[in-house]
């Protein structure tokens, strides 16, 4: 028995693969998250790359946050990628893309926990005096008034450039 193509369903399965092959999920810190309150100079987006490589000249260790509370739910994102694929499979863009948000969400709330947490190493001594200098009581690393860990969400990159915008 030979196999043939028939109707809209191949069509809409093509499609929906094509556009599964072409979506990427991305989390960290967006444009749109960046900008902190005030006159800081330097935005979430650079504090993040700081935080996680460090800056030695500066005196700042790396606290790494982002690749770890990624990596720390790597299995729960990638059965949810799996879903999403399944989805595509038969032609179900709906469920795939709601799929790749769930995705995105896990890892957002890992790497918020992984902050949350407390990153090695511990503040110096002078960042806890500069802080109570300033009325703040915490002594959790990259936690001073919480922006950085805010800004931090995911977002579904879509065929063409187009954002499925990720969570708060």
């Amino acid at each position: 028995m030979k196999a043939t193509r028939k109707g809209d369903g191949v069509a809409r399965l093509n499609a929906t693969m094509k556009a599964l092959r072409n979506t990427t999920v991305l989390v960290g810190i967006p444009a749109e998250t960046a900008e902190r309150s005030g006159r800081d100079p330097v935005n979430n987006a650079t504090l993040g790359y700081i935080h996680e490589h460090g800056a030695p000249a500066a005196g700042i260790p790396a606290r790494p946050f982002l690749i770890p509370g990624v990596r720390a739910v790597q299995e729960r994102v990638g059965a949810e990628l799996a879903k999403a694929g399944r989805a595509a499979l038969i032609g179900d863009g709906k469920t795939a893309l709601a799929r790749l948000h769930a995705a995105g969400l896990i890892a957002q709330s890992s790497v918020r926990s992984t902050i949350n947490a407390g990153v090695e190493p511990g503040l110096a001594q002078s960042t806890v005096q500069a802080r109570a200098g300033r009325g703040r009581t915490g002594t959790v690393p990259l936690i001073d008034t919480g922006a950085l860990r805010n800004s931090i969400t995911y977002v579904v990159q879509l065929p063409g450039g187009q954002k499925s915008k990720g969570g708060a």
